[in-house]
């Protein structure tokens, strides 16, 4: 893989409407492939893991693992592909779906959400190393959490101050992902063999606590992500094929969330009674180094949200370059961060699912399939694909109230998607 030099031409952000040049797209398989895998790590993906059990069965935890992760980053990979057809960001997707005065109010939306899950990586960052301290010299004190947010807040700034290909093809490719596998490797061997001592078999014939239906557990796999799909475009537009950017994105997602998934349902069967995910991969063998490695991991998940979010604030004001927008965002989320705990990370989750999977079932109905001459004519509203979505959204909330074992994401899915391709083009 060659190293792109950081004055050449497809280090510079483009702006989020203009189409990237195909002369300028750099990313291949590979590429797509090691940065969706490494944004598919980390410990926000193992807590969600652990909110499955024990409300279900072992298997029907994995069964909801298996097929949320591959529906999931199916639909991320699809959104992909359109993406590195057109060659427009995620924001100008949008616009072309529903208009550009309309998609200000989901690109505006993305920005909260992004600003929101920059702030709880940094929440996580800030937990593990406190937690880390803790371990290393027995040191437990409120300032450490602020010195830590304040750090990882620092590296994310120096980050948002760099180029995204060059994160991409130096960083995550060549250093950062040889070492986050084997930590989960390490991580996975040390589990696994803990919970075949205390008797495997026990623990896959154990029934669910109840208070969650195999459907529901799949919607809050499939959260995930599709917590991504307005981030996707943002990357596969510097990709050089179509089916690369598919491929890449659906395999390296997929088994990034099927593994953390998993991680995180090993790690809670196996942990003492109360004891936090983070403390107990601290007490696994070699785990504090563990925890390290994906910690810095996590950085680039922080930055990934930064990026994709000045793409969308350069799409509302078109004067605020994508590296001063994405300097702000980075500084906003730090200062959301000290406020922040994990407690709100499930609702977090659930709210973004009702707002961006009817987003992203009305963009895949209008735009999959078309070459950039086959867009729909630019409006100021296309008023029938907005009806669809707000219709999605009122489904996924009226699954949360009135069907919730079937859950919601997979029907409100359903519904856009059928009712757009029926609009398709008006």
């Amino acid at each position: 893989m060659s190293t792109v030099s950081s004055s050449s031409a497809t280090d510079v952000a483009h702006d989020a409407l203009t189409p990237v040049p195909a002369a300028e797209r750099v990313f291949g398989f590979s590429d797509h492939a090691a940065l969706w895998f490494s944004l598919g790590v980390g410990l926000l993906v193992m807590q969600v893991g652990a909110y499955l059990m024990p409300a279900l069965s072992p298997q029907q935890a994995l069964l909801a693992v298996l097929l949320g992760s591959v529906l999931g980053a199916g639909l991320l990979a699809l959104v992909a592909r359109i993406g590195c057809t057109l060659g427009l960001s995620s924001s100008a997707l949008i616009s072309r779906s529903l208009g550009r005065r309309f998609a200000l109010l989901p690109v505006g939306l993305n920005v909260v959400q992004l600003l929101g899950w920059t702030a709880f990586e940094l929440v996580v960052m800030r937990d593990g190393t406190a937690a880390i301290v803790k371990q290393l010299i027995g040191l437990e004190a409120s300032w450490l959490t602020w010195a830590a947010t304040l750090l990882w807040g620092g590296l994310l700034l120096a980050l948002a101050s760099g180029t995204m290909i060059g994160l991409v093809r130096r960083f995550v490719s060549r250093f950062g992902l040889p070492l986050v596998i084997l930590s989960l490797l390490w991580l996975t061997w040390q589990f696994g063999s803990r919970l075949a001592a205390q008797g495997f078999d026990a623990w896959w014939t154990r029934p669910g606590a109840g208070g969650m239906s195999l459907l529901a557990g799949i919607d809050l796999v499939v959260a995930m992500p599709v917590s991504w799909l307005p981030l996707v475009a943002d990357y596969a537009r510097y990709g050089r094929s179509a089916g690369s950017a598919l491929r890449g994105t659906w395999l390296g997602y997929a088994v990034a969330n099927i593994w953390c998934y998993t991680l995180g349902i090993l790690v809670v069967s196996t942990a003492p009674q109360g004891a936090d995910l983070v403390s107990t991969l601290l007490l696994a063998q070699g785990g504090l180094l563990a925890l390290g490695l994906i910690l810095i991991d996590e950085a680039d998940n922080a930055f990934g949200d930064v990026h994709s979010g000045a793409v969308s604030i350069n799409f509302l004001r078109r004067g605020l370059s994508i590296r001063h927008a994405g300097l702000g965002l980075a500084v906003a989320a730090t200062l959301a961060a000290l406020a922040l705990d994990m407690h709100g990370l499930e609702p977090f989750l659930l709210m973004l699912s009702s707002i961006f999977v009817p987003l992203f079932g009305v963009v895949i109905s209008q735009l999959a399939g078309r070459s950039a001459a086959e867009l729909p004519t630019e409006r100021a509203v296309r008023w029938a694909p907005a009806a669809v979505w707000l219709l999605g959204i009122a489904c996924f909330h009226a699954g949360a109230a009135w069907w919730p074992s079937l859950g919601s994401a997979l029907p409100a899915l359903a519904l856009t998607l059928a009712l757009g391709w029926v609009v398709r083009g008006r």
